[in-house]
């Protein structure tokens, strides 16, 4: 099939249930959609992005029920979290039933649920009948798109326009498996959480083996330019670049940051720079997730 963009809902659930792979909107970023209890079709998303078997897919859900009927276990605090952030960027590992195939999890016990926020991603769910398992659509490591002309064309065979996204970089990843634990920071102030469920663990950086949560690899979010992440009167290299400065280029609320973060980025690899200097944010709980992503992106 060639590649597609601006199909309507009702072709796009028609190709998730046929086994194939669509591109989707959500307020995070663009996923890249399959049937997430058909093993053959997931196995399509890892071998279009490149991706490592060890890196597990988050579950999309259209509701909290559908999230109860993939969960093993669903404890007070995920019903906690869910109804007061769900649909939208927070995901919730918990142990899985035995529908999900072990593919979708790196071969864990557990799985990332979400119910995402945007009404095109809850639409297709529900009119495909099944829970889709999508990462970001993009080739593994790389920039995260935010829209749908940010999809590689070799990507997916149907891409679903929504528009922008909004929130712009991808969900929080909470483990709930056992003390709930931050396995990637997002939009969501960790202190926020804390004041519904009690303290929450940071994780550290993972070991060889499967990866509790995608988004955990040292080099990630990356543009083909060079990222510089720079503190306060440190210099970029010589050669052409372009500044990512707070208050000038960038907005200074975090919120409206992480909003245009991918955005910008791939505006500035698209202009053949020697270089991106990006001024370092700060490191409060705010801003912990673009932190985390241009720290990745600049590895």
């Amino acid at each position: 099939m060639s590649f597609v963009k601006g199909v309507s809902v009702a072709e796009a659930a028609a190709v998730i249930r046929a086994g194939r792979l669509v591109a989707f909107p959500t307020e995070t970023v663009y996923g890249l959609g399959a049937n997430a209890l058909d093993g053959a079709a997931v196995e399509r998303i890892f071998a279009a992005k490149g991706r490592p078997r060890t890196s597990p897919l988050i579950v999309h859900v259209d509701s909290v029920e559908m999230a109860h009927d993939l969960a093993a276990r669903w404890p007070d605090a995920a019903e906690t979290l869910a109804r007061r952030y769900w649909p939208g960027p927070l995901t919730l590992v918990v142990p899985k039933r035995a529908v999900i195939p072990d593919i979708v999890t790196a071969g864990l016990a557990t799985v990332g649920l979400r119910m995402p926020a945007h009404p095109l991603a809850l639409e297709l769910i529900r009119a495909a009948g099944v829970p889709i398992a999508a990462p970001s659509a993009n080739r593994f490591s790389e920039l995260s798109p935010t829209t749908a002309g940010h999809v590689p064309e070799s990507l997916a065979d149907y891409v679903l326009d929504g528009g922008p996204a909004r929130v712009g970089i991808e969900s929080t990843v909470l483990s709930l498996v056992d003390a709930p634990l931050l396995l990637r920071p997002g939009v969501i102030p960790l202190p926020e959480m804390e004041a519904l469920i009690g303290p929450i663990a940071v994780a550290a950086a993972p070991g060889t083996g499967p990866h509790e949560s995608p988004g955990m690899h040292a080099r990630h979010y990356r543009p083909a330019t060079p990222l510089f992440l720079l503190l306060p009167g440190e210099r970029p290299p010589l050669g052409k670049g372009a500044w990512m400065r707070m208050g000038r280029e960038m907005p200074e609320n975090a919120l409206d940051y992480a909003a245009v973060l991918y955005e910008t980025l791939h505006r500035l690899d698209a202009q053949g720079l020697d270089w991106i200097a990006v001024e370092r944010p700060p490191d409060t709980p705010e801003w912990a997730g673009v932190l985390d992503r241009l720290r990745r992106a600049a590895g």
